[in-house]
């Protein structure tokens, strides 16, 4: 009989576990602050706009501008992962549309479904978090997710929801809408300061530029700020009350959230576990760091600025923040674990 490899000690998993949560544990607790402050009215509802006008135009911007500078530019645009990361991304919009759609859920609410379902909080929780847990290696990795999920992944979502057709026109109508919300998914992306900050920090690194010396100072004070306002504006936002829709703000189905929130830790982690290995398998250029924090990233929650993105275009609030509040409830407990399984 072959000789059993010896088990792990039962005390040993306890400590590594525990050394996992004193890394996440601040950073959904800061998520948990946000929400009970905005719960218990200490935040007016009126000052989240003001957050994320912080977060999403001075802080992520310098944080990101920061990792990229000092991150190379082969790892931060890595053609193979993304190429791996929008298979998946595409492939995980196909299946949350195909679990969605019913007589309830149409195309406009279905497709920003999808996207919460493919879409991780990469920018305002993954890049800190995974640096946090991995190292500085994690960054490159991770931008380049974020780079797909908000050029193609964005795109791709908002021009499904506009196959709907206008009411009282016939179903072709909708085709020139799609057009149409092509073009604001594209201006969007081009006034979104998050990917102009990631090509900066390439350019940064890639010439080795520097800022000068105060400059390099005020934007380290952004991005420091980025992580912690971020993570409360989340938890604010997921606690702001839903605008009520054909009154179905309160009186939506668990099966038209729940199963997208699930998909969104379990199936989407696992496919890009999956696939990646296949695809390292195959002689595609990815060590195991790499895929690591690809699947941690999956892994992550919905991003809750999709929520935004669904308002504008008038679709279910309601719905797509239940999925994104869903899964950062669950991730807590999911994400820790994935972390806990691939560092043994």
């Amino acid at each position: 009989m072959a000789p059993q490899k010896p088990r792990r000690p039962a005390s040993d998993n306890a400590r590594a576990m525990w050394e996992v949560l004193t890394v996440t544990f601040p950073f959904f607790a800061l998520v948990l602050c946000g929400y009970l402050a905005c719960k218990s009215k200490v935040l007016p509802v009126a000052a989240i706009g003001g957050l994320n006008s912080f977060v999403l135009f001075f802080a992520l911007p310098c944080m990101l501008y920061r990792f990229g500078a000092s991150t190379p530019v082969t790892q931060m645009l890595n053609p193979a992962v993304m190429a791996l990361w929008a298979v998946c991304a595409l492939v995980m919009v196909a299946f949350v549309l195909a679990i969605s759609f019913n007589a309830r859920v149409r195309w406009n609410d279905a497709a920003f479904g999808a996207l919460v379902g493919a879409f991780p909080n990469s920018g305002f929780m993954g890049v800190p978090l995974l640096v946090a847990l991995l190292g500085p290696m994690a960054a490159g990795p991770t931008i380049a997710t974020m780079m797909v999920d908000m050029i193609v992944t964005t795109s791709l979502c908002i021009a499904l929801s506009r196959l709907d057709p206008p009411p009282g026109l016939p179903a072709g109508s909708g085709l020139k809408a799609v057009r149409e919300a092509g073009g604001r998914a594209l201006r969007g992306v081009l006034t979104n300061p998050m990917p102009w900050s990631i090509v900066l920090g390439a350019a940064a690194s890639a010439t080795a530029f520097e800022l000068p010396g105060p400059v390099h100072k005020t934007v380290g004070l952004l991005a420091d700020a980025a992580s912690p306002v971020a993570l409360f504006t989340i938890g604010a936002v997921l606690a702001r009350p839903l605008p009520v829709r054909d009154g179905l703000a309160h009186a939506l189905p668990p099966i038209d959230y729940v199963p997208a929130a699930v998909a969104k830790l379990l199936l989407h982690p696992l496919l890009v576990l999956l696939l990646g290995s296949a695809a390292v398998q195959a002689g595609l250029p990815l060590d195991a760091g790499t895929l690591t924090v690809l699947v941690l990233v999956a892994a992550l929650p919905s991003a809750s600025n999709v929520s935004l993105l669904a308002e504008r275009f008038e679709a279910n609030t309601a719905r797509v923040a239940r999925i994104i509040l869903v899964s950062t409830a669950l991730a807590f407990v999911s994400f820790s674990g994935a972390v806990s399984l691939l560092k043994t």
